[in-house]
């Protein structure tokens, strides 16, 4: 996967950062696996997290589940503030991952998942409105351009 420098941004679920980067290409959402872990098990810190990650990660293996094979790695910013190599999952990747791990919150993050969906998919309809409108306006325009053009006479 390409690296995903410019769309990283941070999402907020309940108040916790959660590490997010768009590809645009494939028009697709990434979500840092280490943070939504720390917020579905209530970690307090990112190496208790990602030490859950890790055990969670050999149990899917040795269950026979290709899901980890399947994410991939971005660099993220972390909370040193240095961009590191970071376990990352697509939204259908994250649902199967979230199944795997026993939370109260499971249910109120895939509900929070979908809205981050949903926001990105409404920007993209926004913008595409928008364009259409614009060149619309700009087609009106020049054709008011042309017919006072086409008045006038040169003297």
């Amino acid at each position: 996967m390409a690296e995903v420098n410019d769309n990283s941004s941070i999402q907020l679920f309940e108040d916790q950062k959660i590490r997010t980067a768009w590809d645009a290409e494939k028009e697709e959402w990434y979500f840092s696996i280490v943070d939504v872990v720390a917020v579905l098990t209530e970690q307090k810190d990112s190496r208790s997290a990602a030490k859950y990650w890790s055990v969670l990660k050999v149990r899917l293996k040795n269950e026979g589940s290709e899901l980890t094979t399947n994410c991939s790695q971005l660099k993220m910013k972390a909370a040193d503030g240095k961009r590191r190599l970071t376990d990352v999952a697509n939204t259908e990747q994250l649902l199967r991952i979230i199944q795997s791990i026993p939370s109260k919150k499971a249910e109120p993050f895939k509900a929070w998942l979908a809205m981050v969906g949903r926001e990105r998919i409404w920007m993209r309809c926004c913008r595409i409105c928008s364009l259409s409108c614009l060149r619309s306006s700009l087609r009106r325009a020049v054709r008011w351009i042309c017919r006072c053009c086409e008045r006038k006479t040169i003297n």
